[in-house]
């Protein structure tokens, strides 16, 4: 085995405080998706939500999580700045949505102890301080600029290289990465609390081709940069015989194509079932469109 290989295997980080987040997040949402499931809560809307395919997305979505956080991509993205990129990809486009897709806060609530879900519940009601906080700091236009805002802040040369310099800061730019994916895709997926009026598809749709420019054009400018644009690498010795610039422009493309994927992937799904409701429509009854009066010319006047 290759020096870089046995580097790349060795370099798994089990972080203490990763793996307590994660245990807790995992341990509520499946208490709370058991009792769910439970025969005595009868056969009403709750239970079926609690179905297999929720489970399995939250679970991966955690094991993704995980990777992204105490893999080698943590370990190895401080040499490599594609490595680095692949974990951006993982904290903003795969991670967010599969936790989301999942609907989490009401498996979680229903996962802790009854007098701590009340107090917390009590929280989140119509016309609550916190409700009405969130309602008015998580409108669509705001989080899009939160979202893009954050890429761009975060992949500016002073701010990456201060950010792998400390490691506090490292850790800033990645929960900043994920909360504000977490904020983006809250309103694609609908998941709760829903504390907004429901996005037309159409409206999800616009709101997911306008966050494509941010990683778009941030990954072109990366990829096409004919000079290291962080000083860090420069000064990393290089693993499997990639060059700074050769790992810079790979890292660059990976955030143009595989930043995008996401976004199109949703909306083509959503797309598809526009599509699809319009298929499920019900025809017109020929006593409602064959009359006369309904075949004429709009401002024909006989």
């Amino acid at each position: 085995m290759s020096a870089e290989a046995s580097a790349f295997f060795r370099s798994w980080d089990p972080r203490a405080d990763v793996i307590f987040v994660l245990g807790i997040l995992g341990s509520l949402y499946l208490t709370g998706w058991m009792r769910m499931r439970a025969p005595q809560r009868g056969r009403g809307r709750i239970t079926r939500a609690a179905n297999g395919w929720r489970l399995g997305a939250y679970l991966g979505g955690l094991a993704l999580l995980g990777i992204a956080l105490m893999s080698p991509l943590d370990v190895l993205g401080e040499q490599l700045f594609f490595l680095h990129m692949l974990q951006h990809m993982l904290l903003t486009m795969y991670v967010p949505p599969l936790l989301l897709l999942a609907n989490p806060l009401p498996f979680v609530m229903w996962g802790l102890p009854p007098a701590l879900r009340r107090a917390l519940g009590v929280l989140l009601v119509p016309k609550g301080i916190v409700r009405r906080a969130l309602l008015a700091v998580t409108p669509p236009a705001v989080l899009w600029l939160i979202y893009a805002g954050t890429i761009l802040l975060w992949h500016d040369p002073h701010a990456y290289s201060l950010a792998q310099g400390d490691s506090l800061v490292h850790d800033l730019e990645h929960i900043s990465f994920f909360v504000a994916s977490l904020l983006f895709w809250w309103h694609i997926t609908g998941a709760g609390p829903r504390i907004h009026r429901p996005m037309a598809r159409w409206k999800k749709i616009l709101f997911l081709l306008g966050a494509v420019p941010a990683n778009m054009l941030t990954g072109i400018t990366i990829a096409f940069a004919t000079a290291p644009l962080y000083a860090h690498y420069a000064a990393m010795p290089r693993l499997f015989n990639i060059s700074v610039l050769g790992d810079q422009q790979l890292g660059g493309t990976i955030m143009w194509i595989q930043g995008s994927e996401m976004y199109i992937i949703a909306t083509l799904i959503l797309i598809s079932r526009m599509l699809g409701d319009e298929s499920r429509k019900q025809p017109l009854p020929e006593a409602q469109w064959a009359t006369a009066e309904a075949l004429k010319a709009p401002g024909w006047r006989p």
